[in-house]
């Protein structure tokens, strides 16, 4: 809860100082002397309340939507070994994080992989591949277990969320902020709202989206070295880098990302898939979480 409220009075601050700037700049006597009488405040409140909205839904449906999307099983009372060691390793490590026993599932993915969400710490879901437990040696898998714990704990499904609802806010402010310009300052429109700003405010929510998507990427990668060296933490340092380099392995191999690309952001990997600049990635390349792992930064 400390977190939360710390983000929006965070984002409050912004809105306030954003609004000021504005009006310190002059475009609400721009606005004002070609007919537009707009409520900067009015309309920062209208986008916060929009942009968080989207995001905190995605976040309370995250369960439901990874379990169907993914296909995975959940371990209502394991079947054999490898379900009652998973479920004995998932209990271990969420007590020694401090965290509510997650739900345990694995889904029928031939890519190692694995992926928390939720959005409570204390009722998360921790799932993993089947492919990763046929491949991975059980200090490996018990590694990969101890990062998704690490998100956990961290609180990162929920920070996302948060810094998600603070850039939706901002896109569509600033998008509907120079829809209004070009219509009623560039075209001169005095009759309602103009197909100018229609077209200019979805071409603007377009073109700033892709760039306010890059501090959504920064984060993600960001979170990932804090839960690789929470994994390192909970299950050892050298595990966590085999288990890493297992992973790199078969990126290198161009084995097939087949997790839904909803929760790419929320595995350990993101697969081989490569971008076309760092700044949209969502993990980090796994050589440099390696280092950061080897010389503990």
């Amino acid at each position: 809860m400390q977190r939360i409220g710390l983000f929006l009075l965070t984002n409050l601050a912004i809105i306030f100082v954003a609004s000021v700037s504005l009006s310190l700049l002059g475009f609400s006597g721009i606005l004002a002397e070609n007919g537009v009488d707009l409520n900067l405040q009015s309309l920062l409140i209208f986008c916060a309340v929009f942009g968080f909205a989207g995001s905190f839904i995605s976040l309370l449906l995250s369960k439901f939507m990874a379990k169907r999307s993914s296909g995975t099983k959940i371990i209502e009372q394991p079947q054999n070994e490898n379900e009652r060691w998973l479920m004995t390793t998932v209990a271990e490590l969420a007590k020694k994080a401090d965290i509510g026993m997650p739900e345990v599932g694995i889904f029928p993915a031939q890519q190692s992989n694995a992926f928390a969400t939720g959005w409570n710490r204390n009722n998360a879901l921790v799932a993993v591949s089947a492919g990763l437990l046929q491949r991975f040696d059980r200090d490996e898998v018990r590694a990969v277990l101890a990062h998704e714990i690490g998100h956990v704990a961290n609180g990162d499904m929920i920070t996302l969320s948060l810094v998600q609802g603070v850039v939706n806010t901002f896109v569509m402010f600033f998008a509907r902020l120079i829809g209004f310009f070009v219509d009623r300052v560039i075209l001169k429109n005095q009759r309602g709202l103009g197909l100018g700003y229609w077209i200019t405010t979805i071409a603007a929510e377009i073109c700033l989206g892709i760039l306010a998507s890059t501090i959504v990427m920064w984060f993600s990668r960001k979170r990932e070295f804090r839960a690789d060296a929470a994994g390192a933490s909970l299950a050892g340092r050298t595990s966590m880098i085999n288990a890493l380099r297992k992973l790199q392995a078969e990126t290198q191999a161009h084995m097939e990302n087949q997790m839904p690309d909803t929760l790419t952001a929320f595995g350990i990997s993101s697969g081989w898939k490569q971008r076309t600049s760092k700044l949209f990635m969502t993990h980090p390349p796994l050589e440099e979480r390696i280092e950061a792992l080897r010389f503990g930064q």
